[in-house]
């Protein structure tokens, strides 16, 4: 039951400094930060997929060295691919297992085990949250269950935030048309608007 309330009272911290975060950039940040503190980890990651170049692209980190974040580009095919179209994936052993693009980095920045987790919206996967731990661990159905409840409220938070920013920024050029000092004159020359032709 102890550990049942721990992980109510982490999805609730969890949760509140999501929701206070305005802006995608401050909800990617915020959501690696909580869920690296929350779950005492080494570190947190969360990635969006570019559909473009099919890459993992890196949106916030915490606990993570540069050099091991600055490895090279993660591959949507090739770094943990089924939590991308299946659900969650915990790896328990990163220097022994073929879904780690780069085990040896991952050795090196001192990650044990793995959780990856999907980030959808409105039922397309947009990204992956992930966590990493010093010591191997064997991640349970309430870790899982957790971090998979962290990520849906990121990806709705993020949509939110994107649409707020959207809005706000429709919202300032309405206004800059408004205001006579940004609006251009309306007024035509003479020939303005006539074709060469009929002048």
């Amino acid at each position: 039951m102890g550990k049942h309330m721990m992980h109510y009272e982490t999805l609730l911290k969890v949760t509140e400094a999501i929701s206070m975060s305005k802006d995608p950039e401050d909800v990617v940040v915020t959501t690696v930060e909580a869920l690296k503190t929350a779950l005492k980890a080494k570190g947190a990651a969360l990635f969006l997929v570019n559909r473009k170049t099919n890459v993992l692209e890196l949106a916030a980190a915490n606990g993570l060295s540069r050099e091991y974040l600055g490895k090279g580009p993660l591959s949507a095919a090739k770094s943990i691919p089924a939590s991308l179209e299946k659900g969650p994936v915990a790896i328990y052993d990163v220097g022994d297992d073929p879904r780690i693009q780069y085990p040896k980095e991952a050795k090196k920045e001192g990650i044990a085990s793995l959780l990856s987790v999907p980030i959808a919206i409105h039922g397309h996967v947009i990204g992956s949250l992930r966590v990493y731990t010093a010591d191997p661990w064997e991640f349970t159905i309430d870790d899982v269950n957790l971090v998979q409840a962290v990520a849906q409220i990121a990806g709705m938070a993020i949509d939110v935030a994107r649409l707020s920013k959207g809005y706000k920024h429709s919202i300032e050029i309405l206004k800059s048309l408004q205001d006579p000092k940004q609006r251009k004159s309306t007024k035509r020359t003479p020939y303005e608007g006539v074709p060469v032709s009929v002048r």
